[in-house]
């Protein structure tokens, strides 16, 4: 079956050309081959055949181990991902006819600085020995360092002229380093308090979900092993680590926990109708987090706990809980908290949200504070910040701090500054304008990608050859 290669795939491509890079020059010799020559792959009218992905898995620099132990974490698809990442590259190189010479790609080797001697002169044993240590020979390396090459250079001709002129510049400096002047009020004091909610409430909104209210609670037992109950010794040793091997052989071989704490003879403390309210760093609560193995031997704060869990019933947890009833009280804080803030930000959405409106939520509490550039975060976080900066006068929006409280806030005035006269600085904006423009060509060519190659994979070609690793 063919189907079309998801686009967001190639999303950040350059992201990829970073791990190309990483693993051009791992490699090993040999390794991988299951003789199959099907396309596993295609991209417009190039095949990427099994044995192309074969032929750069053994390149890649990762054992057949790494390969195996990582098959259900997609590795093969991400590999594949970043082979097709690089036809793609090559198709474009090959498309805009650029070329390395010989002679660059021998100089560029004899400039390397890992081939030279304390003299700083090139050494063709240091370059052989670094071959032999790798696992390479000269034509592989030398292949892909023309690759690399030739992936940077495309890039440079994409961005070239990315340079920005000075009125660019003189834009961007005044857009990142205007001041804002800024009222705003915080909405705190409007959310009801957990306190304030009734027991009437905290039972209607346990009626209502109390299917995803739901826990489990757990009957367990379980001993905290320690050198000094096992062994009466107050350290760690040989013996001590060999036991807790034992013990966790005899749980493989399903030896029942009663069974192997009585020769432990460590008197077991049993739990009934547990459940974790709190998530605080307990050994209870370790094991209820774990409780999806039901015999088990936990590393815990310098000890080990082995625990066995009797029974698990998923069941509403009992309103007179003190600790259940705070925990819904919290989920009405914020159910409420959300959907305060909801209204308010519909409200701006659509533009009901006026001075008057404004005026109303901040008597006696609107505060004004001038932001002195886009990176000023000593009122609101950086998001916050950069939509500020992005919107015109007299705008509302809701912003937050760094605590996460809320705000609405309303955009008063601009003040611009001009650029400084300072070369050095002017230089590093210039550089940081340039920067900026260079990735936003980038974004675009990332765009002209997606719409020029289709690319296909043959999935029952790829499930052949994640089967061959499992």
């Amino acid at each position: 079956m063919i189907k079309n290669f998801t686009k967001k795939k190639f999303a950040g491509l350059l992201l990829i050309l970073v791990i190309i890079i990483a693993f051009g020059f791992g490699g090993f010799g040999g390794g991988f081959n299951i003789g199959n020559q099907n396309n596993i792959a295609k991209i417009n009218n190039t095949n990427i055949s099994t044995q192309d992905f074969m032929n750069y898995l053994n390149q890649s620099g990762l054992s057949e181990q790494v390969v195996k132990k990582n098959i259900d974490n997609n590795i093969i698809e991400e590999l594949l991902t970043t082979l097709i990442s690089t036809t793609l590259l090559s198709l474009e190189i090959k498309n805009l006819n650029l070329k390395m010479s010989e002679n660059v790609l021998i100089e560029k080797i004899k400039k390397n600085k890992n081939f030279h001697d304390e003299n700083g002169k090139f050494r063709r044993t240091i370059y052989e020995k670094f071959l032999l240590t790798n696992n390479m020979n000269a034509p592989i390396y030398e292949l892909k360092l023309k690759e690399n090459a030739l992936q940077k250079q495309l890039f440079t001709y994409i961005s070239s002229g990315a340079k920005s002129p000075n009125f660019l510049v003189n834009k961007f400096f005044k857009e990142k380093n205007k001041q804002i002047d800024i009222a705003y009020v915080g909405l705190e004091k409007f959310y009801k308090k957990k306190n304030q909610f009734t027991d009437i409430e905290v039972l209607n909104f346990i009626e209502e979900n109390s299917d995803k209210l739901k826990q489990d609670h757990i009957d367990f037992s379980f001993v905290k092993i320690t050198p000094q109950n096992l062994l009466g010794l107050e350290e760690f040793n040989q013996a001590f680590f060999d036991k807790i091997d034992e013990i966790d052989n005899l749980i493989s071989k399903n030896i029942d926990f009663n069974t192997i704490v009585k020769d432990l003879n460590i008197k077991p403390t049993l739990k009934k109708d547990y459940i974790n309210l709190e998530n605080k760093e307990t050994i209870e609560n370790k094991i209820y987090n774990s409780r999806e193995n039901k015999i088990q031997i936990l590393d815990y704060n310098e000890s080990f706990i082995f625990y066995q869990i009797d029974v698990i019933k998923n069941k509403l947890p009992n309103i007179d809980n003190l600790k259940f009833k705070t925990q819904i009280k919290n989920l009405l804080f914020q159910k409420e908290k959300y959907e305060f803030n909801k209204r308010i930000l519909e409200e701006i959405n659509e533009k009901k949200f006026t001075q008057l409106s404004f005026d109303k939520l901040g008597v006696n509490g609107i505060k004004k504070i001038k932001l002195n550039s886009i990176e000023d975060y000593s009122t609101f976080e950086a998001n916050s910040i950069n939509v500020l900066y992005s919107l015109p006068i007299n705008s509302f929006v809701l912003v937050s701090d760094e605590n996460k409280k809320i705000f609405v806030a309303k955009i008063l005035n601009f003040n611009q500054k001009d650029l400084p006269k300072d070369l050095n600085k002017l230089n590093g904006i210039s550089n940081q304008a340039s920067a900026q423009n260079r990735n936003s060509i980038l974004k675009s060519y990332d765009l002209l990608l997606n719409q020029k190659y289709k690319v296909v994979i043959n999935d029952k070609t790829l499930d052949r050859v994640k089967n061959y690793f499992k």
